[in-house]
């Protein structure tokens, strides 16, 4: 056990006050974020608004934001408490670590591996460059440069001092140019009753509308926000970050970055009064974090694409495809508007699905690093305490199985394939967090209030899930519309 840091001990500033928060303490929500405005928000929320409409839409978005940041607050807390990362707690769950851990990574690979939104990003860069879409027998140039975003995601933790920081930096950048210049096109352009009908159907309860499958709404669902029941996976960051007693146990530093020792296990802290007023001061901020930064950020992030798309179809009579939804908005807004509109709509196109890859590659190598460092003594001894020696040879690895999955279908098909094994999550991982939380210090125990929260999160999400695992043996839906 160790005691709680003050939150100025590890932000090093004398007084922690609002601009402080801002330039120091949020983060870990904004690779969250960088990751969330992406598939969800760039190829399949805008894909079925312009197929189907607002209406009975837009409630599964925000239900399925408001439980996502719900369930990251939950798991962030078992991180915060413990400076333990969620794919290491799970291996705490009966029957223990020799099945939650291999498990655990299985799911997640499974979901992630696919390579869609490097793909996506593929498809984006090309037409930046050839200046129009792809054709049919183009696929594979858009592939490669999907591989070739993937190197540079690699070169940015390779140059990275503290590959957290850097994450959270280049995520500042996009994630900030994305809504500004989304913010001024679409308020530009969009009328505002499109507008109304958008802010409307993101609030009013609505049965889905007639023709869309469970399927496709099942991954609507599960990439709004993040990714459902797995979003554990990108919360190692709040231990990177050094909140609470993650500053007690350390993180993974980049190549020019000074070695950090890290644990390979969690720590936490005595239940007396000086901790338990420490414990409130960091539960507060992780507040801030993910209600302020995150959710707000994951709305406007839907809102946005989702509106323009409506208004685009609405226009042009054209309606998006699953082939054609990553350069669809260009593509349409270019004809209207001139050759800078489609470049500037690329750019926003890569950038969203680029990000999302940025934050999804990384926590895939984050978390196999961080789930080998802490199961195998071996593996420790061979690295000499050092998990970069496993973590940058890991990542190239990937990378060369993502180059492979993503000739396995198109950009848009391999995204909703994986929205949907995230809902896998949801029937799954809501459970072993609540018998994490519910041994944590007292101080830092969740209310019964929030573990409801969690069940509900169960069941919204593995409602999806069911039907997709029936459509996808039996050919047909489970629950029609």
């Amino acid at each position: 056990m160790d005691d709680l840091p003050e939150p100025e001990e590890v932000f090093r500033v004398r007084r922690l006050g609002p601009a402080q928060v801002v330039q120091f303490v949020i983060g870990p929500s904004l690779i969250a974020l960088g990751i969330s405005v992406g598939s969800g928000e760039w190829l399949l929320g805008p894909q079925a608004v312009g197929t189907f409409g607002f209406v009975g839409v837009g409630w599964v978005i925000t239900v399925s934001a408001l439980l996502q940041t719900f369930y990251n607050v939950e798991v962030s807390r078992y991180v915060v408490a413990t400076g333990e990362v969620p794919i290491v707690g799970f291996g705490r769950v009966p029957p223990g670590a020799k099945l939650w851990i291999p498990f655990s990574l299985l799911v997640l690979y499974f979901a992630f591996i696919f390579g869609g939104w490097a793909a996506g990003a593929g498809q984006g860069l090309f037409a930046l460059i050839a200046g129009r879409p792809h054709r049919s027998g183009e696929l594979e140039y858009v592939r490669l440069l999907g591989i070739g975003l993937l190197l540079v995601v690699f070169l940015i933790t390779v140059l990275a001092r503290k590959i957290s920081r850097s994450l959270e930096l280049a995520n500042w950048l996009m994630v900030g140019a994305i809504i500004v210049i989304l913010l001024v096109v679409t308020l530009a352009i969009v009328p505002g009753s499109v507008w109304w009908d958008g802010i409307r159907g993101l609030v009013t309860p609505a049965a889905p509308p007639e023709g869309i499958t469970a399927t496709q709404l099942g991954g609507l669902a599960g990439f709004t926000a993040l990714a459902s029941g797995l979003n554990w996976y990108v919360m190692n960051h709040y231990r990177d970050k050094g909140y609470g007693m993650g500053y007690r146990v350390g993180f993974i530093a980049g190549l020019r970055g000074e070695r950090s020792q890290l644990r390979h296990v969690g720590v936490t802290f005595p239940d007396d009064a000086a901790n338990t007023s420490r414990w409130r001061r960091w539960y507060r901020l992780l507040l801030v974090d993910q209600w302020a930064v995150f959710f707000v950020g994951a709305m406007i992030g839907m809102l946005l694409p989702t509106v323009l798309m409506s208004h685009i179809v609405a226009t042009s009579g054209q309606r998006p495809t699953t082939a054609n939804v990553p350069t669809f908005t260009a593509t349409q807004l270019g004809a209207e508007y001139g050759t800078w509109m489609f470049y500037l709509m690329l750019v926003v196109g890569v950038l969203i699905l680029f990000s999302t890859q940025l934050g999804i590659f990384e926590a895939l190598v984050r978390n196999f690093t961080d789930a080998t460092h802490a199961s195998s003594p071996r593996i420790r001894r061979l690295i000499e305490g050092d998990p970069r020696r496993f973590y940058f040879p890991f990542m190239l690895l990937v990378l060369a199985v993502i180059a492979g999955a993503m000739h396995l279908a198109l950009p848009t098909d391999l995204v909703q394939t994986s929205a949907n094994m995230s809902n896998l999550g949801a029937l799954i991982f809501p459970f072993a967090l609540m018998y994490l939380n519910s041994r944590l210090p007292k101080a830092a125990r969740p209310r019964p209030w929030h573990y409801v929260i969690l069940v509900l999160n169960f069941l919204f999400f593995g409602f999806f899930f069911v039907n997709f695992v029936y459509e996808l043996f039996t050919g047909g839906a489970l629950v029609k519309f």
